[in-house]
């Protein structure tokens, strides 16, 4: 296995995702990972404005009907 920015390039050259906007994968692939990263900024500068810290299967986010099971 390859990079994550090398397993996505093949994954939209494999189905061609590249030939709508002809740029070439790796770049699209390199576009990708910069919006995962300003996703992960921004959930974090959010995060830190409400002070709160956020986890996978947060009690939080768990609604009441859920919590009962």
């Amino acid at each position: 296995m390859g990079t994550l920015k090398e397993e996505i390039a093949a994954v939209l050259n494999k189905k061609c995702i590249e030939n709508e906007s002809n740029t070439p994968d790796f770049i699209l692939a390199e576009y990708l990972i910069d919006c995962l990263d300003s996703f992960e900024k921004a959930t974090k500068n959010r995060d830190k404005w409400y002070s709160v810290h956020l986890e996978p299967a947060n009690s939080y986010f768990i609604r009441d009907e859920c919590k009962e099971a």
